[in-house]
């Protein structure tokens, strides 16, 4: 696997890289040199050694030949493998996961794509299916838990907007994108929900960067959280939860009321329903 600029954030992958390089600084060896004994490059051993690269299962049985550790490396791929699905969340993202079910109020920006907390499942299948992580049945199930918190007794109050790409877009095909706009409209239609769009017409605006959410707890705290190119950031200084609450109203700004959002919303799902109608058209 070819290596990447920032490290790895995955617990089994720092686990490896720490036992690796702990065994072999007890053994009194360098870097250089133990890649010249096990026949690799001092790159690549640095590489595993700075979370920069995955150890594959012939690395781990190298190593586990070479220090006769009892296991411990193969153990170590081999938890390695068990959750590499993790690496398909953006980093940031398990921490917010945490406070997102926690919150009263749910502030979101979607430039792209419907999030995670409102995909229906065929929506969300697609979209995970594209991280190429192999089995991707645990991943669309957990993600579909996430909707609980909308079905609860108290559900947090939510405003949702959306670029009118999110909903123009075809994901996963005509069927999958038709039960994905008629689940919105449904949310669309819930007093403790509110959904808006950003139409076209508004021509380039502040959110086309990425997605954005604020989320508001019953202390009167809040956090912000935004996700970029794959790239997720948890925000809880009070400045930068202070200016991601600004660039969201901002946004808010730009789209239309609730009700016209509702009406464009329903007639995405009416167009949807009608035999033989280009979604795009």
């Amino acid at each position: 696997m070819p290596a990447q600029r920032d490290p790895h954030t995955s617990p089994a992958i720092r686990a490896f890289a720490n036992e690796l390089t702990a065994r072999r600084e007890m053994a009194g060896h360098t870097k250089v040199e133990l890649a010249e004994l096990l026949g690799y490059t001092p790159q690549f051993i640095g590489q595993l050694e700075a979370c920069k690269n995955v150890p594959s299962r012939r690395v781990a049985e190298d190593l586990e030949t070479f220090f006769r550790t009892d296991g411990v490396f193969p153990r170590l791929w081999e938890n390695i493998n068990d959750t590499k699905n993790v690496a398909a969340l953006p980093p940031g993202f398990a921490d917010y996961l945490t406070r997102e079910s926690q919150a009263t109020e749910i502030r979101i920006y979607s430039a792209l794509l419907v999030v995670g907390l409102f995909q229906t499942e065929g929506y969300a299948k697609t979209i995970i299916e594209g991280f190429g992580v192999g089995d991707t049945r645990d991943l669309v199930a957990k993600r579909l838990e996430r909707k609980s918190i909308l079905e609860r007794e108290d559900p947090p109050r939510v405003w949702l907007v959306l670029d009118e790409g999110v909903i123009r877009r075809t994901i996963g095909g005509p069927q999958v994108m038709g039960e994905q706009l008629r689940y919105l409209y449904e949310l669309s239609q819930r007093p403790t929900c509110m959904v808006q769009i950003i139409p076209y017409r508004v021509g380039y605006h502040e959110g086309l960067g990425g997605d954005l959410t604020v989320l508001g707890f019953a202390d009167g705290s809040h956090i912000g959280y935004t996700e970029s190119a794959g790239v997720g950031v948890l925000i809880e200084q009070p400045s930068g939860v202070s200016d991601l609450a600004i660039r969201y109203d901002l946004l808010r700004g730009h789209a239309l009321p609730v009700h016209e959002s509702q009406m464009i919303l329903k007639e995405a799902v009416e167009n949807d329903e009608r035999p033989g109608t280009d979604r795009m058209a």
